[in-house]
Formats: C-alpha cells, sequence, structure tokens
C-alpha cells in the first residue's frame, strides 16, 4: 500500500507506538511518521506507506497547526503538567490585556531555546535521555516563525488561556508557553495540545487506530478510500504526463525534453512553484516530482 494515511493520535500514544501498531494493522513494514508528537498531546499525525515514505521529510517541514492550553503561575521541568513541578507563582494581579500582549509579542520570526524534554540529539544522544538523567545541557536557539498566534479564550479564575498556532517545522508549542510565563513574570506550563494540520491533513479527516483496524478488517472496499495518494500534498504544483515514448526516460528517473510533456493545467498564480511539476507516465500514473531548468525537465524526488 503506498499512501499517506492522516491518522488522529490519541493520548498515551507516541508517534513510534503509532507507526508499530499500523506495521500490525496493515502487515506492511515500510511505513514512517511525519514528525514527533507528545505522548500527551493529542491530533493529526499523517503516516507514511511504502512509497510514500520519500515524503516523509517534505511533510515534516510543513506548517502545522495547534490547539494548546496554557496554565498559568507554574514553571515545570519539561515546560507541560507532566512534568515536576519547579515554581509556583501568585497569579492573583494578572490580567487578560497583559497575557494578550504578552502573546503577541511571540508572533513571527524569532529564536527558541529547545526544551530538554526533546528528541534532539547532542553528541549522538537524545535530550530527553540526558534530562532524565538529571544531566543539563547547553542547547543553540534555533529560528522559528509563527505565522498565526491567536488567543481564544482566557479564563483567569482557573489561571488558564487557550492558544491557536501556526508555526514552522522545529517550533516547540510547550516552549512558547513557558517563554510567554516568563515574559508575564508568573511562570506557565503546556496543559493540553491538539495538532489540527499538518500541510493538506486537517483533523476533521483523521480516523483513530481503532477506526483503521475496523477498516482493514473489512471485506469491502477497507481502508483504501482513507489512503491519500502522494500527489495530493502539491495540490498547487502543475501536472503534466510524458508520452509512451518517454516512459523509459521517466522510469530512470532521466532529464525530459519539453517535447516529451503535455501539461494537464495551465499555469496560475496561486502555483507555489512555477519550476517544480508533477509528472506521471503515459497511463496517468504520478511518478515524480520534476523541475524546470530552463533546457529541459530533471528529476527531484521519484515515487
Amino acid at each position: 500500500m503506498n499512501g499517506i494515511i492522516n491518522v488522529y493520535k490519541e493520548p498515551g500514544y507516541t508517534s513510534f507506538d503509532v507507526v508499530a501498531k499500523l506495521r500490525g494493522i496493515l502487515h506492511q513494514k515500510k511505513i514512517g511518521h511525519t514528525g514527533t508528537l507528545d505522548p500527551d498531546a493529542e491530533g493529526v499525525l499523517p503516516v507514511c506507506l511504502g512509497k510514500a515514505t520519500k515524503v516523509c521529510d517534505l511533510l515534516t517541514g510543513e506548517d502545522k497547526t495547534y490547539q494548546a492550553v496554557c496554565k498559568l503561575g507554574v514553571e515545570t521541568d519539561t515546560q507541560d503538567m507532566s512534568g515536576t513541578v519547579l515554581q509556583r507563582y501568585d497569579i492573583q494581579k494578572i490580567t487578560s490585556e497583559q497575557i494578550s500582549q504578552a502573546v503577541d509579542k511571540f508572533r513571527g520570526d524569532s529564536m527558541q531555546i529547545p526544551p530538554m524534554y526533546s528528541a534532539l540529539k547532542v553528541n549522538g544522544k537524545r535530550l530527553y535521555e540526558l534530562a532524565r538523567e538529571g544531566k543539563t545541557v547547553e542547547r543553540k536557539p534555533r529560528p522559528i516563525h509563527i505565522s498565526t498566534l491567536n488567543v481564544s479564550e482566557i479564563n483567569l479564575e482557573e489561571g488558564t488561556f487557550h492558544l491557536e498556532v501556526t508555526c514552522s517545522k522545529g517550533t516547540y508549542i510547550r516552549t512558547l508557553c513557558h517563554d510567554i510565563g516568563k515574559a508575564l513574570g508568573i511562570g506557565a506550563a503546556m496543559e493540553h495540545l491538539t495538532r489540527t494540520r499538518v500541510s493538506v491533513f486537517r483533523i476533521e479527516d483523521a480516523i483513530t487506530l481503532a477506526e483503521i483496524e475496523r477498516l482493514a478488517k473489512d471485506s469491502g472496499e477497507g481502508i483504501a478510500p482513507r489512503v491519500c495518494q502522494v500527489d495530493a500534498l502539491f495540490p498547487l504544483l502543475r501536472k503534466a504526463r510524458v508520452t509512451p515514448e518517454a516512459d523509459r526516460l521517466l522510469d530512470n528517473g532521466n532529464r525530459l525534453p519539453s517535447g516529451a510533456l503535455s501539461f494537464l493545467d495551465e499555469w496560475k498564480e496561486h502555483n507555489t512553484d512555477p519550476e517544480q511539476i508533477l509528472v506521471y507516465d503515459s497511463l496517468g500514473m504520478f511518478r515524480a516530482i520534476y523541475w524546470d531548468t530552463g533546457r529541459d525537465y530533471k528529476c527531484k524526488k521519484m515515487f
């Protein structure tokens, strides 16, 4: 099976747990996830099957959207409420206006220091492994971009506020909550996290592992209709089909002359990259992404 399943990861599972369970459900070894989601978090986790594992790195780099609940007045070692409390603060004097003003400062480009409890490696060892040993190492700030950052709800009685965040690869929402708390001077930790979107994959279309298992056992259409084909990930790229004579060139990932291609759609202003195209064989099967060199077309990635 080749394609991507939009899995709804439930709390308690790691991303690796999801992949392991899918291998058993689908009886397929070649499966990969598209970026870790904390065990306590839930929501969208696209999982690539078969040849689609070649796009895992592309999806990892896509913008993602989250809904988070932040708890005010507390700092923890993990920057979320699953960790050990390091310090508590009085939050009685904090106002909704102060929270909104602090949040506004984190919109756009910034540098973020990854948390110790993360899967990043330092000298070959995961940071969370070092953290569990009681060690803290220096982490270099990394550039991130937050395109959307909105406060959707503030509850001063409970000491919580809700965030909607659309951000770039490498952004830690736990750290964002922590840093907002530092900016307020009263601490904050992430209480809950739901990922609602990764690229074209949205939470309303995601299905749980239990649903996938049920569909896989279905004698009818089964799971196939819920598997997204790879070319659907690139709705803004143009499409072209090769002539039958050029199928062999395409099979081998060779350069394609302009005369070997017939475009299936016109270039439009919304095309994100007019130099990149989706290439289909003469029978209409998606095979590769090529880019325009100005003289001919060169293969970027084969599927």
